[in-house]
């Protein structure tokens, strides 16, 4: 298996993580990807970019990792992040920005360092999983272990 750089970067922080690989599908949803992994989708989680629009930058950026079987609440997102209002990054923008495609897009290694916000969900779980930053490529980990690595923050994030 060929390392990525948020396999590299979880490493660096001496977090221990498993490796799975799965044929990508077209169209695979997240929740699928927990299937696939045999595994409820309430852990597997998906990852998130928004933006908001700011009078001196133009836009801020923020990353979310909710569970792939929930919505993320705009409304929510913004209150973690401190700002009016979020919104989903526009596709067309999303490779450009984090160096990851749709569907590969992962919470460690990023082009450009973006505040994370985890749903607060993930720490009733002694594992989680995120994209490990390729379609077909999720990775196991503590959420806690991974925060403190990235500075994410958890929060509730998703609808009721």
């Amino acid at each position: 298996m060929l390392k990525t750089n948020a396999m590299r970067i979880i490493e660096t922080a001496g977090i221990s993580y498993r490796a799975y690989e799965w044929e990508p599908v077209n169209g695979l949803e997240a929740s699928t990807v927990a299937a696939y992994l045999h595994q409820p989708a309430e852990r597997v989680f998906k990852t998130l970019i928004t933006e908001a629009p700011t009078a001196q930058h133009g836009f801020e950026h923020y990353v979310f990792v909710v569970p792939a079987d929930k919505d993320l609440s705009m409304k929510k997102a913004a209150q973690a992040a401190g700002v009016k209002s979020v919104e989903m990054l526009p596709l067309k923008k999303l490779l450009p920005l984090t160096g990851y495609v749709h569907g590969g897009c992962s919470p460690v290694g990023l082009k450009k360092a973006f505040p994370v916000y985890i749903d607060e969900t993930a720490i009733l779980f002694d594992t989680f999983f995120v994209s490990g930053g390729k379609v077909g490529l999720t990775l196991e980990l503590n959420a806690e272990e991974l925060a403190a690595a990235i500075g994410a923050k958890f929060a509730d994030l998703t609808l009721d």
